[in-house]
């Protein structure tokens, strides 16, 4: 994917999953934003060339819940 269209996606991938924990979580969007931002799932995901960014908001939600709750991320086997 060239940059300018990961570009694009991040935010929209970002905000999906940003709504996601808020809800999930009965949390305000502030502190979803903060929890989700400083997560290492984050930081993956904004890297292009990891490819997360590939799987579905679901999936990712999930991460983020494994990594809150045990501090690791399993990765989906493709």
């Amino acid at each position: 994917m060239e940059k300018n269209q990961f570009e694009a996606i991040l935010p929209i991938i970002s905000s999906s999953i940003v709504e996601r924990i808020q809800k999930e979580l009965n949390i305000t969007e502030k502190d979803a934003i903060r929890e989700f931002y400083s997560s290492h799932l984050y930081e993956l995901l904004e890297q292009e060339e990891t490819k997360i960014w590939q799987y579905s908001t679901e999936k990712l939600f999930e991460m983020f819940l494994e990594e809150k709750d045990k501090g690791k991320i399993t990765f989906p086997q493709v």
